[in-house]
C-alpha cells in the first residue's frame, strides 16, 4: 500500500503524537506520583503502605475474585450462547446477535439501576422467594459481592459472545461434524476442537471482560454501595473524599498491571495448549 515504511511512518506519527499528547503523558505522570518520595526521589514506599492495610488487601483480593469470576462464568455462558447463534440460518443470527448488541447501546446506570428495583427488598427476586416458600423474610442482596457479581456479568456478557462469535464464525464449518464421526463426544469436541481454534476469541473476549470488571465504577458503587469496596471505588474515595493523589496513584498502577497481566496468562494458556499439542503430535 505504501512505497516505503517511511511514507507510513509519517501519516501515522500525527496520530501516535495526539495519543501521547492526551493520553499516555498525563497517564505516566499520574502513576509517578505513586512512586515519588517527599524529597523528590524515588521509592516503592507508597506501595508497601497500600498493601500493608488490610482494608486495602481485602478490597484488592475481592476486586481479582470477582474479576475472575465474571470472567469465567461469562465464558462458559458465552460458549454456549454463541455456538447456538452460529448454528442459526442467516436471518435469525442477525436478529439475535441484535439482542446481543442491544444491551450496549443503554447507558450503565440505567441497566445498574434497574438491577436495585429487581435485586431489592421488594424486588422480583425476594417477592419469588416469598412466594415459592423458599424465604419467609426478604434477603439482602443488595450491597453484596453478588449483587456487584451479577450487575458485572449482565453488563460485561456481551463483549464475551460477540468475541465468541467472530471465532466460531472463523473456524472450519467441517470440524465439529468430523469429530463427531470420528466417535468424539461433545466435551471432547469442545476440549479439543472448537477451544483451540475459537482461542483468540475467547483471549479477546476474556481480556474485555476482565478489564471491564477492574475499570467499571458504576454498577460497584450503586449494587456494592460503600461497604463493599473495589478497587475502583476505592480509587473514588481517595481523591473525592480523602484528596489522596498518591494512593489514587498506586490503585491506578495496580489496575493497569492487573489488566496487562490478565492478557498476558489468557495468551500465555492458549499458547502453552498448543505447544501441548503440537508436542502430542
Amino acid at each position: 500500500m505504501f512505497q516505503n515504511r517511511a511514507e507510513a511512518f509519517a501519516l501515522a506519527l500525527p496520530a501516535a503524537i495526539f495519543a501521547a499528547a492526551v493520553f499516555i503523558v498525563p497517564v505516566l505522570i499520574l502513576l509517578s506520583d505513586g512512586f515519588r518520595s517527599l524529597d523528590g526521589g524515588w521509592t516503592l514506599a507508597a506501595y508497601g503502605e497500600f498493601f500493608s492495610s488490610p482494608l486495602n488487601q481485602a478490597v484488592f483480593l475481592r476486586t481479582l475474585k470477582l474479576g475472575a469470576l465474571v470472567t469465567v462464568v461469562s465464558a462458559v455462558i458465552g460458549y454456549a450462547a454463541a455456538f447456538s447463534i452460529v448454528s442459526l440460518s442467516p436471518a435469525a443470527k442477525g436478529r439475535m446477535t441484535g439482542l446481543v448488541v442491544l444491551p450496549l447501546m443503554i447507558s450503565p446506570v440505567a441497566r445498574t439501576y434497574a438491577w436495585i428495583v429487581i435485586l431489592g427488598r421488594t424486588g422480583i427476586v425476594n417477592q419469588a422467594f416469598q412466594v415459592l416458600g423458599l424465604s419467609e423474610a426478604p434477603l439482602r442482596i443488595l450491597f453484596s459481592e453478588t449483587a456487584i457479581f451479577i450487575g458485572l456479568l449482565q453488563l460485561f456478557l456481551p463483549l464475551m459472545i460477540i468475541s465468541l462469535i467472530s471465532a466460531l464464525e472463523n473456524m472450519p464449518k467441517d470440524a465439529v461434524p468430523a469429530a463427531r464421526v470420528l466417535g468424539a463426544n461433545w466435551f471432547q469436541v469442545f476440549w479439543k476442537v472448537i477451544l483451540p481454534l475459537t482461542k483468540e476469541g475467547l483471549v479477546i473476549g476474556g481480556t474485555l471482560v476482565f478489564t471491564g470488571c477492574l475499570t467499571a465504577y458504576i454498577t460497584p458503587a450503586i449494587l456494592g454501595g460503600s461497604k463493599v469496596l473495589m478497587l475502583e471505588t476505592l480509587m473514588y474515595q481517595q481523591v473525592a473524599v480523602s484528596n489522596n493523589f498518591v494512593a489514587a496513584s498506586v490503585i491506578a498502577c495496580i489496575l493497569i498491571v492487573m489488566s496487562f497481566a490478565a492478557n498476558l496468562l489468557l495468551k500465555r494458556v492458549a499458547t502453552a495448549r498448543n505447544t501441548q499439542r503440537k508436542a502430542a503430535r
